[in-house]
């Protein structure tokens, strides 16, 4: 029997189509590393400071932290620090990720189970949905940074918009993202929030709450 969903969680799907949801975009994010070239690792990023090296390293951190907290591990913000991703990029971004689709499967057999994420909240726990709510935000939004400097980020938003479900679930999740000035501070993911066009889609408010110019292209050389 599939686990059933949990309420309280606004604007989610209920559990098996969240993880479904999940699971398709970190194979879309999968499908753009892999087209990644070396000459591209130190490409910039919509993420200030960051190369696409450095952006990639922190998705695969990303991944493996998720993964210690869907497995019941503390607060503790070196499981999520940015791994190196030498010369496969490719193949670690895919190894992590599966090693979190499965941390995730594993949680969902209990409906109850609360994960600690300290990069969002450093007491207190999220409801298993929620937390993956967070990290499908945080994959496709990081998904586009990656096309965004490959030259692709317009494909990305098009993905997103053509699928209503994903993109009002990506919506309710950007909502509550934590954005005090410590939360979107210089070095940190997301930055503070922007206001988006009034001819915005979906996305490109998604984009907009987490700080993101959704007409950002890559600097001049």
């Amino acid at each position: 029997m599939k686990p059933a969903g949990r309420p309280g969680v606004a604007g989610l799907p209920d559990l098996p189509d969240l993880l479904d949801l999940h699971a398709r975009s970190l194979e879309s994010a999968a499908r753009l590393v892999d087209t990644v070239q070396p000459e591209q690792l130190v490409l910039a990023t919509p993420c200030a400071g960051w190369t696409l090296r450095e952006l990639l390293a922190h998705t695969v951190g990303q991944h493996r932290g998720f993964a210690a907290a869907a497995r019941g591990a503390g607060p503790d913000l070196a499981l999520f620090a940015a791994v190196p991703v030498g010369n496969d990029p490719a193949g670690a971004f895919r190894r992590s990720a599966m090693e979190l689709a499965a941390a995730f499967a594993e949680a969902a057999a209990d409906g109850e189970r609360r994960l600690r994420l300290p990069e969002i909240r450093p007491d207190g726990a999220f409801p298993l949905r929620l937390a993956i709510g967070f990290h499908l935000l945080d994959t496709l939004v990081h998904t586009w940074d990656a096309a965004a400097a490959l030259g692709v980020g317009a494909g990305v938003a098009a993905a997103v918009d053509g699928e209503p479900r994903l993109a009002d679930a990506l919506l309710a999740v950007a909502e509550r993202v934590p954005a005090g000035p410590a939360d979107r501070a210089p070095g940190r993911a997301f930055r503070e929030r922007r206001e988006p066009g009034d001819a915005a889609g979906p996305f490109d408010r998604v984009l907009a709450l987490l700080g993101r110019d959704p007409a950002w292209t890559l600097p001049a050389r």
